[in-house]
C-alpha cells in the first residue's frame, strides 16, 4: 500500500437539517474527520449544512478552490425528498468516478448492511480534488472509510500529477 502524499488535506462537509438546526449532535462528521485524520490527512470541518442544494454547492465549490485534496460528505444521499447531496455535487464534479461510489455500497451490502445499496452518493473530482458523498450514519462512514483507505493515498498522488507505478 503507497504512502498518503505530504501535506495531504481533507474537507469534511455534512449535509443535514437536523444537525445544522442544532437538533442533534454531527456524529458522522465527527467520526468522518477523526477517520481522515488517522489516515494522515489535516482535516478541515466537519463544516455542518442543511440538505440545500446551493448551500452545499457553495460549500463543496469553496473547499476545491481551497485547493483540498479530498471532499468527503456525509449525509443527504438516501431517497428522502431533502436528501440533496448527489444533485448539488453533480453541479460540482468535472468527471465522475462512478467505481469508487459502487465499492462503498457493495461493502455495505456485502458486510449485513442491505439498506446500504439505496445510498445515491457520487464520486468523482473537481478540478484536483476528489469529492465523494457517503452515507450520514456513523456505520456507514466507517464502512466507507474501510474502502477508501487503501485508494486516496493512489487517488491523491493521481490528482497532484504523480505517475502510475
Amino acid at each position: 500500500m503507497s504512502e498518503l502524499p505530504a501535506g495531504a488535506r481533507a474537507v469534511v462537509v455534512t449535509a443535514s437539517n437536523r444537525a445544522a438546526a442544532g437538533v442533534y449532535e454531527d456524529r458522522s462528521g465527527q467520526t468522518l474527520a477523526n477517520g481522515l485524520r488517522e489516515l494522515g490527512f489535516t482535516v478541515d470541518g466537519p463544516h455542518v449544512r442543511e440538505d440545500d442544494v446551493g448551500m452545499l454547492v457553495e460549500v463543496l465549490r469553496e473547499a476545491v478552490a481551497s485547493g483540498a485534496d479530498v471532499v468527503l460528505t456525509t449525509g443527504g444521499t438516501g431517497l428522502s425528498p431533502t436528501d440533496v447531496t448527489p444533485e448539488a455535487t453533480r453541479g460540482v464534479l468535472e468527471r465522475e468516478a462512478p467505481g469508487i461510489a459502487e465499492a462503498v455500497r457493495r461493502y455495505g451490502a456485502e458486510n449485513g448492511v442491505p439498506t446500504s445499496v439505496l445510498s445515491r452518493g457520487l464520486a468523482g473530482t473537481a478540478g484536483r480534488t476528489l469529492i465523494v458523498n457517503l452515507p450520514g450514519s456513523t456505520g456507514g462512514v466507517r464502512d466507507a472509510l474501510t474502502v477508501l483507505g487503501p485508494l486516496l493515498p493512489h487517488v491523491v498522488s493521481q490528482l497532484r500529477g504523480g505517475d502510475h507505478r
